[in-house]
């Protein structure tokens, strides 16, 4: 690196001040970073020794003064090593008894699992006092012969239930987009006075609940640095019945706050901006393999702005370009008494995220008064969850067609897998049409005429009679009200890169209503199998 390059800030932008001044006799950062540093044999870098410092303040009692810790910083700065830091220095060095790693991708927490049991077994004297390694998917644990462990659990309403955690690691918290997941894990703390929850994340955008809440909160604890224009988000999570259970365990006096990233105003190529929302930049004195400006610059060139906002930047998404449809057009097929009726023929489309962070299936079906009902029917991390999820449901003769796009889309690489999937019989279980080509614009600009539909009551004026209908569903309404478009031709149809938040779920929506037309009529009885034969 040359000299004088800019680096990454050690302090973040926006956090909560400690108390007193900190030091080994207030703060157990010292701790550990003692430990990763002598035992682990780990070279930290500035940023993430001064969070351990800050986070884990003590108060007078001896108790941790944060419950709960938000650490927002963009992608790829090292945030992961702050985790298994943590969740070693517990179970080894603090004698806690559990450690929780979760996260709303279960692969993701996993994966940093992994990192921490690599890195004991590669330390002898760590090594030697682990009982038990338990491999098994969704059980992940690495026990020590006192009993301490680390555990990997779901980010689900039932994944953590069971267990009592000193430590629970929370990663990718953006994406819980309700109460129930942060429920389960939090929830594990209780009755463990010395227990703290440690969140991570970079930036969100409407859909990122619990997230925004948590910020909200803290910045306005903080006297809202960067503006009030998330004050409502306090009101109206407070009105929420789902909130409720647990607005207890969130006193602003108990979460610590720590935000790295670009001012709101700062200008995408504003280098000191980048230093704000990337700590770790140009620091290879520290560490050889860091994010450097260089790679930064080359992602502002090549990355959808929404993307390097979110992800370089950690700035929040927090407005919308309005999506593909007129005003009002969406809302107004919004009914939450909609539903498919009994005997309604379905069908199903697979669509996924542009970074392939998420995977989402769409039901399209007639209603009673024959008008079309569309929905979000199912969604979640990854892609491995897609084609069990699907077999059950075909075998159970629950949707009669299955889409999706068949080239270069992300969901295309599914194709072949569910192509070869076959039923007790050997016979191909899923009846897929390949929405490809031309279609792919016919059948967004049809569903577009679904969506928009008028009816004129007197001359020259009309109103809204969608032919199509939805509950409230955010995840659908976000990427209705938000989604790019791209032209093919002289036809359009979504554009997942361009989109600011993920369009996925409103292309499934899309090719489950065009899915419902490749649906082939049940064919008329013959008059010979309905009457019987006449000889004459």
């Amino acid at each position: 690196m040359k000299a004088g390059a800019l680096r990454g800030f050690e302090t973040p932008r926006i956090f909560t001040p400690p108390l007193r001044e900190l030091t080994p006799k207030t703060s157990h950062g010292f701790a550990a970073i003692a430990f990763a540093e002598t035992v682990l044999g780990l070279a930290l870098l500035p940023w993430q020794k001064w969070v351990l410092i800050h986070a884990l303040e003590l108060r007078p009692d001896g108790l941790y003064r944060f419950r709960t810790v938000v650490l927002l910083v963009a992608r790829q700065n090292g945030k992961t090593m702050i985790m298994l830091v943590l969740a070693l220095w517990h179970i080894y060095a603090k004698g806690s008894r559990t450690v929780i790693g979760t996260a709303q991708d279960l692969v993701n927490a996993e994966k940093a699992w992994a990192e921490a049991v690599e890195m004991a077994q590669s330390e002898p004297e760590l090594a030697e006092l682990i009982e038990n390694i338990v491999q098994q998917t969704g059980k992940k644990a690495m026990i020590l012969d006192n009993g301490e462990q680390y555990r990997v659990a779901a980010a689900s309403r039932r994944g953590a239930r069971g267990f009592s955690g000193d430590l629970v690691l929370l990663d990718e918290l953006r994406e819980h987009q309700s109460w129930d997941s942060w429920a389960a894990s939090t929830k594990t703390t209780l009755a463990r006075p010395k227990a703290q929850v440690w969140c991570f994340s970079n930036a969100g955008d409407f859909l990122s609940v619990v997230l925004r809440y948590l910020r909200a909160s803290a910045h306005q604890e903080l006297g809202w640095p960067d503006g009030d224009g998330d004050k409502d988000v306090l009101d109206a999570q407070a009105n929420d019945a789902d909130f409720d259970e647990w607005e207890d365990e969130l006193d602003e006096e108990s979460i610590g706050f720590f935000e790295y990233s670009a001012p709101p105003n700062a200008a995408r190529n504003d280098r000191k901006a980048w230093a704000q929302a990337n700590p770790s930049m140009n620091h290879t004195d520290v560490v050889e393999d860091v994010i450097t400006d260089r790679a930064i610059a080359a992602a502002l060139k090549t990355d959808p702005k929404a993307v390097f906002e979110v992800e370089v930047l950690c700035r929040w998404l927090s407005t919308v370009n309005g999506g593909p449809y007129p005003p009002g057009a969406w809302a107004a097929g919004t009914d939450d008494t909609s539903s498919i009726a009994e005997g309604s023929p379905i069908s199903a489309c697979v669509d996924v995220s542009w970074d392939r962070a998420m995977s989402y299936i769409a039901f399209c079906g007639y209603r009673e008064d024959g008008n079309r009902h569309v929905e979000i029917v199912a969604q979640r991390a990854g892609t491995d969850w897609v084609k069990p999820w699907l077999r059950e449901r075909r075998l159970a003769g629950v949707f009669d067609v299955l889409t999706l796009q068949a080239i270069g889309a992300p969901v295309s690489s599914l194709l072949e897998e569910l192509l070869a999937e076959t039923d007790e019989d050997g016979n191909q279980l899923f009846p897929i049409v390949k929405w490809e080509g031309t279609e792919l614009g016919r059948a967004s600009g049809a569903f577009y005429d679904r969506v928009t539909h008028k009816e004129e009551t007197t001359p020259g004026t009309s109103v809204d009679a969608p032919l199509v209908f939805h509950t409230t569903q955010p995840v659908l309404d976000v990427a209705a009200s938000s989604a790019a478009v791209k032209q093919a031709g002289d036809a359009w149809m979504i554009d997942r890169r361009k989109s600011p938040l993920d369009a996925a779920p409103l292309v499934a929506a899309n090719g489950a209503d065009w899915g419902l037309d490749q649906i082939p009529e049940p064919e008329p009885d013959s008059v010979y199998e309905s009457r019987p034969l006449m000889v004459v």
